[in-house]
């Protein structure tokens, strides 16, 4: 499958400080967080762990569309330590490049990060999953659940095709291992944080986070420039997602950097928003007020029969 004209696109050759800065700053963080995690209160490591943990998954984000340098094992490299465990950063830079084909966005068929079901799927599921999905389709749901719901969705396929024999997957959860190995040598036997307070303080968490920024990025519409949101978001929640809340604008210039993103918003705001038709929130708030407690949307994928 072709990728987008703009990902193939070579960019002038040099490293992008600020992401570099930010890189080290998350790492500096989180490894201060970790040290001193006896020291403080569970309500004060939750909150800026999940922070932290999210934020460098907008990093690892950043990383697979070519960011800080030109190299893609230097940016691999970059970002590898995962503090997240959740999945391989190779898989999650084929499966989110597959995605950026906005031809096929929301596609159950087609799209790895589609949260809809084909409608015969749907049809087929047993009462108590079509609710555990529906609670999944509420933020408050893919918060809480989510994390849960994805793994085991992505693991047991992932397992699948590794006995199948598909050696590029194996690989790829192998390095993964590899880099979760580094996180919890420093977490557990360095800082001394017992395996389960790390993962239910800092990679659930940290994990639900990333979920929020995915929860309403796109929406099934026939209009295939209408599928995509823009949030416009205060410092706290643009920087924890680098700015891809305005995600017509990263799907329109995916190559741009997370701090170029801002002045090319600001420079096409009309002509984006005209783009998706008024696909809009003001502000993550409005979405939790919305959507914390109701379905965002049908599980079943509205326009594929």
């Amino acid at each position: 499958m072709a990728l987008p004209r703009e990902i193939e696109t070579a960019r002038p050759l040099r490293i992008e400080w600020p992401t570099v800065a930010l890189i080290a700053s998350t790492y500096g963080a989180l490894a201060l967080l970790m040290w001193f995690f006896h020291a403080l209160p569970w309500w004060v490591v939750v909150p800026i762990a999940a922070y932290l943990v999210a934020l460098h998954g907008s990093l690892q984000h950043e990383a697979l569309h070519g960011h800080p340098t030109r190299n893609r094992l230097v940016n691999e490299l970059a970002v590898a330590i995962n503090p997240s465990l959740w999945f391989p950063y190779r898989r999650y830079r084929k499966l989110h490049l597959t995605h950026h084909n906005d031809e096929h966005l929301t596609d159950p068929h087609l799209d790895p990060e589609s949260y809809y079901l084909l409608p015969e799927h749907w049809a087929s599921l047993p009462t108590p999953l079509k609710q555990l999905y529906t609670i999944n389709n509420t933020l408050s749901g893919r918060m809480i659940l989510g994390p849960i719901i994805a793994s085991i969705r992505f693991w047991s396929s992932e397992a699948l095709a590794i006995v199948k024999g598909d050696r590029e997957i194996a690989q790829a959860w192998l390095l993964h291992i590899t880099a979760c190995a580094v996180t919890l040598i420093y977490a557990l036997w360095i800082c001394g944080i017992p395996f389960w307070q790390y993962v239910l303080l800092f990679a659930y968490p940290g994990i639900g986070l990333m979920l929020v920024r995915s929860f309403c990025e796109h929406q099934a519409a026939e209009n295939e420039g209408e599928r995509t949101i823009i949030v416009e978001a205060s410092p706290f929640w643009s920087l924890l997602f680098l700015n891809n809340n305005l995600h017509v604008a990263h799907h329109t210039r995916p190559r741009l950097a997370w701090y170029e993103l801002p002045a090319y918003y600001r420079a096409e705001r009309d002509a984006l928003i005209a783009k998706n038709n008024g696909y809009r929130m003001n502000g993550y708030g409005e979405i939790f007020r919305r959507y914390f407690f109701r379905p965002k949307e049908p599980v079943a994928h509205p326009f594929i029969k």
